[in-house]
């Protein structure tokens, strides 16, 4: 018996990276799972995604480990395009449990992207995705939730939300991370009486495909060692994080909510 058999939980940006993580450690429990992605091919954009695949996406992966998935492809920041993927999960599997509301991300690089000349259609793209995406599948399952008198809701920000960067660079979406995290503790206030937990995580440097491609070789310490700022001397992996998101929709953590859990290693930015 798995401690979430029976349980059915949406997990968005799954089709790679820590969202594929995410799916494959609830599926594991004993989950079924939504595979929610804006492409659930996307792994394919970077090598390294498409190398740690085992299957031709995340549901083929989890069904082929016996587990039960399906995948929807939409763009969260699309209101009703959510509204619209919640609603066919309630009509195929009945409930709603669990939301890990991943997708998001950043776009363009740390260099570009300083607090005091960001270019609004990028700023309106990552507001978009990250804040109004998660934003928009809370509201999406918080009646389903609430009639259940029951659910786990975690929301994901990072270690931009916290603190800035040296030089100012990638402030769209670390402001964008930092209303996530706010957000999640007016949405634990407002739930709890419901029977149901909000909390988020603030990953790290974790070695996803799009961070070590994209992210570290754009930021002004591209040459330097990421590892050299965190206490323990390692970057994170997507495991660091999927057993944190473990935590957060198991029964370990009935009695937390409204908190931010940094995944960073002791990182110092």
């Amino acid at each position: 018996m798995g401690k979430l058999d029976g349980q059915v939980a949406i997990v968005t940006g799954a089709a790679r990276g820590l969202g594929r993580a995410y799916a494959r450690r609830l599926a594991a429990l004993g989950a079924k799972i939504v595979v929610s992605d804006l492409d659930l091919k996307s792994f394919e954009e970077f090598e390294a995604e498409r190398n740690a695949m085992t299957g031709d996406s995340t549901v083929a992966e989890i069904e082929a480990g016996g587990g039960s998935a399906m995948g929807i492809e939409l763009d969260v920041a699309d209101p009703q395009a959510v509204e619209a993927m919640v609603a066919q999960v309630v009509r195929e599997w009945g409930r709603v449990d669990i939301l890990v509301a991943n997708a998001g991300g950043g776009r363009g690089r740390p260099i570009d992207t300083k607090a005091s000349t960001l270019d609004p259609a990028l700023l309106q793209l990552v507001v978009g995705m990250n804040l109004y995406g998660t934003i928009y599948c809370c509201n999406a399952v918080a009646p389903i939730m609430k009639q259940q008198r029951y659910g786990k809701i975690v929301t994901v920000s990072s270690v931009a939300g916290i603190s800035p960067s040296v030089d100012g660079g990638y402030a769209h979406y670390g402001t964008a991370k930092a209303a996530i995290a706010h957000y999640t503790r007016y949405l634990a206030q407002d739930l709890g009486p419901h029977g149901i937990t909000a909390n988020c995580i603030a990953p790290g440097t974790i070695a996803t495909g799009r961070i070590m491609q994209s992210v570290i070789p754009g930021s002004s310490r591209a040459n330097a060692d990421p590892a050299a700022r965190v206490a323990l001397r390692r970057i994170g992996t997507v495991e660091d994080c999927a057993r944190v998101v473990e935590f957060l929709t198991t029964d370990l953590s009935d009695y937390v909510t409204g908190t931010l859990i940094p995944i960073d290693g002791g990182l110092m930015r």
